[in-house]
């Protein structure tokens, strides 16, 4: 179908949401939520029919399925995002010229957001609670996984904007065919920015055929490091619930990287793993002392297509490294620059660590399960960017908002 009559009417209500007052969209927001909360029912109904199409052993499983506590969370996080403080008509920067010329520098927003991604129809309360906070319109391209999921709370949402009298394409779902992903990437002159979420192949295909900006978000290959001054006790439980606690997330462990020195503590750091029943893929040195000390049918020897590889499933790469720069060099080379860690007591190592890993989240002495936007005091999250241009980390409110110049004169001209 030719999108470019949908494009036409979700640019004229992106306008009018500039005469939208912040009392009003949080009155919206917390509609929404409540909505959510009364229909959970239908859309645990509509969302149980996408995971029927699905084999429960994909691990995109987890991500499609709602639950009535996943929607309670949901709801939740939106009226976190009402509660924030508009992200609009802050000024960033003023100053007044010698000529008189008054210039303010403030925040505005995108204008319309296109937002691309696979089997999580959480991202569609997610996306729209973010969006209309920052003045947003957004066009939503959802994967066919979570095609019955994805209508049912677009429906939902567009009750709540038709009851306050609000132009209902400040949120559109496209169909869920290729051609529509084809319109959406090229929407030049109706879609300001492309935000695609979803795997690495996801993401590399946007990129590539995308015309219109784009910010990358989502494919996470994370890694933690035990350094040789680390806490074995604070290892064991920081590295089982980076892998284990959902891992069909971003910010799940792939890799655990061990100095050598304490190639003895291994067995012990890994231990909770086997409760979860997760394939450990171990080098050389770290095989030798797994054997025998973890499953044997969960023990695999690593090969060179063990690391560099966001698992998104209860599995784990370990590698041993003879020295801090060699750990350095390893999560370098295979990071995609969303989230790392180590573990030490060493303050200078640590230091070390912040100044020399390249990634948009990294940390100390804790999981990397904390990358998420609500986590960060974000109210909610559009996705996590791991690239440096505009946005890097969790994007939130203030990541979806651009500026521009207010000059304010009296009669001056410029010789």
């Amino acid at each position: 179908m030719d999108c470019t009559p949908i494009f036409e009417k979700v640019l004229a209500a992106s306008r009018k949401l500039n005469l939208l007052d912040n009392n009003t969209i949080n009155q919206v927001l917390n509609a929404v939520a409540d909505k959510a909360i009364a229909s959970t029912a239908l859309i645990l109904a509509e969302n149980a029919k996408d995971l029927a199409r699905m084999d429960i052993g994909d691990p995109k499983y987890d991500r499609l399925k709602l639950t009535e506590q996943r929607i309670a969370d949901i709801a939740a996080d939106m009226r976190n995002v009402a509660s924030l403080p508009s992200p609009l008509g802050r000024v960033l920067s003023e100053n007044e010229r010698p000529n008189g010329l008054k210039i303010q520098k403030i925040s505005v927003p995108f204008g319309v957001i296109g937002i691309i991604y696979e089997a999580r129809p959480n991202v569609t309360f997610d996306v729209f609670s973010l969006c209309l906070k920052s003045g947003n319109a957004c066009v939503l391209k959802g994967g066919s996984d979570a095609i019955d999921s994805n209508t049912i709370i677009t429906e939902i949402i567009r009750d709540v904007l038709k009851q306050f009298n609000i132009d209902e394409h400040v949120l559109t779902l496209l169909p869920a065919g290729r051609e529509e992903t084809a319109q959406l990437l090229n929407a030049q002159g109706y879609v300001d920015l492309i935000i695609p979420r979803g795997s690495q192949s996801l993401i590399d295909f946007v990129r590539k055929n995308a015309s219109i900006p784009v910010i990358e978000t989502g494919a996470g290959i994370c890694h933690t490091y035990f350094d040789e001054y680390g806490d074995k006790n604070k290892a064991q439980a920081i590295v089982n619930n980076a892998k284990t606690r959902r891992v069909s997330v971003c910010n799940a462990l792939d890799c655990l990287v061990i100095d050598e020195k304490r190639i003895a503590d291994l067995p012990f750091i890994v231990e909770l793993w086997a409760n979860s029943n997760v394939v450990v893929y171990a080098d050389d040195k770290a095989y030798k002392v797994l054997d025998g000390k973890y499953p044997a049918q969960l023990l695999e020897h690593a090969n060179d297509e063990s690391f560099g590889i966001e698992f998104l499933d209860y599995k784990a790469s370990v590698k041993t490294v003879s020295s801090f720069n060699e750990a350095i060099e390893h999560i370098s080379k295979f990071s995609s620059k969303h989230s790392e860690a180590i573990i030490s007591e060493n303050p200078e190592r640590i230091a070390l660590f912040y100044k020399m890993v390249d990634a948009s989240s990294v940390y100390s002495n804790t999981s990397t399960a904390y990358t998420d936007g609500a986590q960060f005091g974000l109210g909610a999250e559009i996705g996590i960017s791991t690239q440096k241009l505009h946005a890097r980390g969790p994007m939130a409110l203030e990541e979806l908002t651009s500026y521009k110049y207010i000059i304010e004169g009296n009669g001056q001209i410029r010789p």
